[in-house]
């Protein structure tokens, strides 16, 4: 009897940690934005990449356990809706595909190993944004985090279940995140020059239209909260 009531907690935290990463893996995409982050740090040396990726990774991982447990809370206090953070966080990531999707070609990252180094304050500071927010976490993950918290689960015993397998999931996706940011210039390395500036302007041309897309939603969101359909 003991040996099935932890088999079904198992089985239900197991569920919890695949919702979760299944819900914000495909969103986070850090496979796909390797490329981006690879251009964006083209004046770093390997090593302050990689400690670059791990912020980003620490940083990732604070904010989407952030919006998980006390997002909606934070957004109710301030009487701001998820709509209204999709308008505004898909205008953010239309600016950044935007500018990423005009900015000059630059020497690969990866043979600029020789770099000068940057200032530590300077390095903190865009591991934040735009590395880690909108380029990583996003409105959309963000409001997918969101959801994940909204309906706590009635019990103590199963709320703590329930929020350690969000965080064991959250923390297996931003360990995607570090591992494809700090090898991004060995996963591109066999692309080249001109391979790595292609797949660069298609991500940056995917994120803008990423940011339009959460931007509509948001806006249609918000039409149909403003002027719900009436039914005869």
């Amino acid at each position: 009897m003991l040996s099935h009531v932890i088999f079904v907690n198992l089985v239900y935290f197991g569920s919890i940690i695949m919702l979760a990463i299944g819900a914000l893996l495909p969103i986070v995409d850090p496979l796909g934005g390797a490329p981006i982050f690879l251009v964006m740090t083209s004046d770093l040396t390997a090593a302050q990449r990689r400690r670059m990726a791990q912020s980003v990774a620490v940083n990732s991982f604070l904010l989407l356990i952030a919006s998980t447990f006390i997002g909606a809370y934070v957004l109710d206090f301030f009487g701001v809706s998820i709509p209204a953070v999709q308008v505004a966080g898909g205008a953010v990531v239309c600016m950044l595909g935007w500018s990423l999707l005009n900015s000059p070609n630059t020497p690969p990252a990866i043979e600029r190993n020789s770099a000068q180094a940057s200032p530590a304050d300077h390095l903190r500071q865009q591991a934040f944004y735009p590395m880690t927010m909108p380029l990583t976490v996003g409105p959309g993950s963000i409001s997918v985090a969101l959801t994940l918290g909204a309906n706590p689960t009635p019990g103590l015993r199963s709320l703590l279940v329930t929020a350690l397998a969000h965080a064991v999931g959250i923390l297996i996706v931003v360990l995607g995140v570090y591992f494809c940011y700090a090898y991004a210039d060995r996963i591109l390395r066999k692309l080249g020059a001109t391979g790595t500036s292609v797949v660069m302007r298609l991500t940056a041309f995917i994120l803008l239209c990423i940011g339009v897309q959460i931007s509509w939603n948001g806006v249609h969101a918000l039409v149909v909260s403003g002027f719900p359909s009436s039914t005869p």
